[in-house]
């Protein structure tokens, strides 16, 4: 099974961003291996604010099995923070089913 197709499909994907990179200073405390988890009910974890704003739309894109040609793994994406001068890189890892679907 590839990842295209084991990440890509009908069912909508928890997506759990982790932080691989950090240098400077992150004024929230942002450290490599954090991890925040995304679902329909909400983000488990704590988040930089500014980071969660730019996440948010690849995060739901995810969520819902977009398609991104230029990924070279289609389970994750790499995502940076937008404070230039202290970047804290995420990874998007949408390899993991929902535990809990929406029923609306």
């Amino acid at each position: 099974m590839s990842n295209e197709d084991k990440c890509v499909g009908k069912e909508p994907r928890k997506v759990i961003a982790r932080v691989i990179s950090q240098k400077g200073h992150c004024p929230i405390g942002h450290r490599v291996g954090d991890v925040i988890e995304f679902d329909h009910y909400g983000v488990r974890g704590d988040m930089c604010i500014n980071a969660l704003f730019t996440m948010l739309p690849v995060v739901y894109a995810l969520m819902h099995n977009a398609y991104f040609p230029w990924s070279e793994d289609h389970c994750k994406e790499l995502h940076a923070c937008p404070d230039p001068k202290n970047p804290v890189v995420f990874e998007l890892d949408r390899s993991h089913p929902m535990d809990r679907k929406a029923t609306g």
